[in-house]
């Protein structure tokens, strides 16, 4: 078992509050993805559960023991940097060697461990090379075997892709996939980008001003956001957002006023029966499609993007909101020109003032 509880975690770093009530509970074998932009406090956190900062307030369980007070090799888990921190005078044999000899393990011992991880990692025609003589995935791919190595009960990734190309890190984010089943351990991973928390997360923790956002699968997150925050975060590309005149509202849901479209019920629940002001709504680019009629949300474009089985349509709508439309890839749109864009009333996520999401009635099934 390698269960993960973090409780009522707050840090400081003297006057400047980074993290605040941090309360998670993470299971056995489960993928866990940090993310949120930069200095929302995501690696800081995973420090405090490595035990390379101490939280000013809160304990850390693993496998139901405290280990708030224990030292980093105490808790039973094994990091892995941003920076891949390989001894470049070592080959990968000595690199991924290296915490077992430490450990003074019998030369036996420390062989058969190192072919193991070498094997699973594909590493094993590299192992007489230096650091330098290797490519930045397999530099990464060493620095993951020196932590398999030590048989940890927690794996933590410390934005481990960051330094990789966008082809590279594509691969590596299938071969870290392909890592956990054979591993069959748990895994906390910190990242800024979303694609990555999506693509590989069992379940992702949304941090924004050291908070958490929400916390829940890539699906609950991208259908039923909690926040406009995670709303515009989690989504490639970003949700479009909108500030329309509410109208009314009853058991149905939301009517508000759309530009050139007039009245639209939007089916979200709500326990008022009126709302008055403004109200802003979400839509995703995947979305919007182009009418079929004159009427619609009128759009200037501005920049496309023809990226073969679609195109991203970037321009503006109602007073100069940026708006984006991911069409599909023959769709007779030109630069300059001025578009009707329609989306299916479910679609539309709706935020109040303090952009907490009112919540849906009819959204796609979550598949967990």
């Amino acid at each position: 078992m390698a269960t993960v509880s973090l409780k009522s975690i707050i840090k400081k770093f003297d006057e400047t509050q980074v993290l605040y009530d941090i309360n998670l509970d993470i299971v056995d074998k489960e993928f866990i993805v940090f993310v949120g932009p930069s200095g929302c406090g995501k690696t800081t956190l995973l420090r405090i559960i490595a035990g390379l900062e101490e939280a000013t307030n809160g304990e850390i369980e693993i496998d139901g023991v405290n280990v708030s007070s224990a030292h980093p090799i105490e808790r039973g888990i094994s990091m892995v940097f941003q920076s891949y921190a390989l001894y470049p005078h070592l080959n990968v044999f000595e690199n991924i060697a290296f915490p077992l000899r430490v450990a003074k393990l019998p030369k036996l011992e420390i062989e058969k461990l190192v072919m193991r991880a070498a094997e699973t990692l594909q590493l094993t025609d590299r192992l007489k090379f230096k650091p330098g003589q290797l490519s930045g995935g397999q530099r990464q791919r060493v620095a993951i075997g020196r932590s398999i190595v030590r048989n940890p009960k927690v794996f933590l990734f410390d934005e481990p892709l960051s330094n990789l190309d966008a082809a590279l890190r594509g691969e590596m984010r299938v071969e870290l996939a392909k890592l956990r089943k054979s591993l069959d351990a748990t895994m906390i991973y910190v990242t800024h980008d979303q694609v990555e928390a999506m693509t590989m997360a069992d379940r992702i923790v949304v941090l924004s001003e050291g908070k958490v956002e929400q916390f829940g699968t890539p699906m609950e997150l991208y259908h039923r956001p909690k926040t406009k925050f995670v709303a515009g975060f989690i989504g490639h590309p970003k949700m479009n957002f909108l500030k329309v005149p509410s109208l009314s509202a009853n058991s149905k849901g939301i009517s508000v006023e759309l530009p050139e479209i007039g009245e639209q019920l939007l089916p979200v629940e709500t326990s008022a029966k009126e709302i008055s002001g403004d109200l802003e709504i979400g839509i995703r680019p995947e979305d919007l499609k182009l009418s079929k009629t004159a009427k619609g949300l009128p759009m200037k474009v501005e920049v496309m993007e023809r990226l073969g089985s679609s195109t991203l349509v970037y321009g503006s709508v109602s007073l100069n909101h940026k708006f984006c439309a991911l069409l599909k890839g023959d769709a007779l749109v030109g630069e300059g020109e001025t578009i009707k864009l329609v989306a299916s009333p479910s679609s539309f996520h709706v935020f109040d003032s303090n952009g907490d999401a009112m919540r849906r009635r009819e959204v796609p099934e979550v598949i967990n």
